[in-house]
């Protein structure tokens, strides 16, 4: 079946504001190493002031899958909620500057655009704080129903799963996509949002509502409340039709019936900030999935694409995949 986009990515739009940090800043604030933390405006504004000076870049988990596609030479949508602010068209010129469609009508009286505080210690790990602002609106209304039923895959953060309407959203997309022929996918996004949702993410994965799931180590083992790995893969198997698992600098698996593929990382030169990494992964797997690259070689562009934000500071794509990955050997 043809169609018009790759993928078409659903998420929170958000505006990262990244700074460095060290461990004792984090504690000094309270904050987990490593977690996604939601906040309010108040607590935004704190944070901000106590932060050290900042970048801004568009951001948001499923933005970045969506921008990450587009650079590889995919056909890319994306469906997200921003403010009619500032932030939210810098937003809008930075998605469609990178080749992505996306439409989604502002939010015109309400909260402002959302932006995440990033902070970013020496090995790289990244510790989120969020300020969701317009993101919650996103609903049914968002989804356009010609480009959802024209999407070979329509990809989803689990974070969307937080804000009530955002639901709605999402299942009216699943509808769409299986009533012409297309997948859905998630991406579970942290171990924290796997508990908050365990049992409506695994009805949705079970049921065949969802038919691809990407995943984590940390995130699968939460899924399945199992520390053992193999036990997780196990369960993961045997209910998605397709689940991808990346295992940091183990590489990634792929399990789809009784199959798995397992191939390993690119290298790092130097890590410069992990955020968006996944993201990244997710971007050259799903860019493979849809023009029918075996699962491996799949595997292989999202390294390539995870590895090079890796080595940078921000999660969008800084260089063109699609030369990056021909240079690097991967035919695409």
């Amino acid at each position: 079946m043809t169609s018009q986009f790759d993928v078409l990515s659903i998420g929170n739009a958000i505006v990262d504001i990244l700074a460095r940090s060290d461990d004792d800043f984090l504690v000094q604030e309270g904050l987990a190493k490593g977690s996604m933390n939601l906040i309010d405006a108040e607590r935004a504004e704190t944070l901000y002031s106590a932060m050290g000076p900042a970048i801004e870049a568009s951001g948001g988990s499923a933005g970045n899958t969506a921008a990450g596609i587009a650079s590889l030479g995919g056909r890319s949508a994306y469906a997200g909620k921003i403010a009619d602010d500032a932030l939210g068209t810098v937003y809008r010129h930075d998605m469609t500057a990178q080749g992505v469609h996306f439409r989604t009508a502002p939010l015109l009286d309400g909260a402002p655009t959302a932006r995440s505080m990033i902070l970013i210690t020496p090995d790289g790990e990244r510790t989120m704080n969020t300020y969701l602002g317009a993101c919650v609106e996103l609903g049914p209304e968002d989804i356009d129903d010609d480009v959802a039923a024209s999407s070979a895959v329509i990809y989803f953060e689990g974070y969307l799963w937080d804000p009530p309407r955002a639901k709605n959203a999402l299942r009216k997309a699943a509808d769409i996509a299986h009533a012409n022929g297309r997948r859905m996918a998630i991406t579970l996004s942290d171990s924290f949002c796997v508990d908050r949702w365990r049992s409506e993410f695994l009805d949705l994965i079970r049921s065949g509502t969802v038919d691809i799931v990407f995943a984590n180590e940390h995130e699968v083992r939460a899924l399945y409340q199992t520390a053992d790995f193999d036990t997780a893969i196990t369960a993961l198997r045997a209910d998605a039709a397709l689940g991808i698992v990346t295992m940091s600098e183990h590489g990634s698996m792929v399990v789809e019936g009784e199959t798995t593929s397992t191939v390993g990382a690119r290298p790092v030169e130097q890590i410069a900030d992990l955020t968006g990494a996944g993201d990244l992964f997710a971007a050259g797997f799903l860019y493979g999935l849809t023009h029918d690259l075996p699962h491996a070689v799949s595997q292989d562009l999202g390294a390539l694409a995870a590895a090079r934000s890796i080595e940078q500071i921000g999660p969008r794509p800084q260089v063109n995949l699609a030369d990056d990955a021909r240079q690097a050997g991967i035919a695409i």
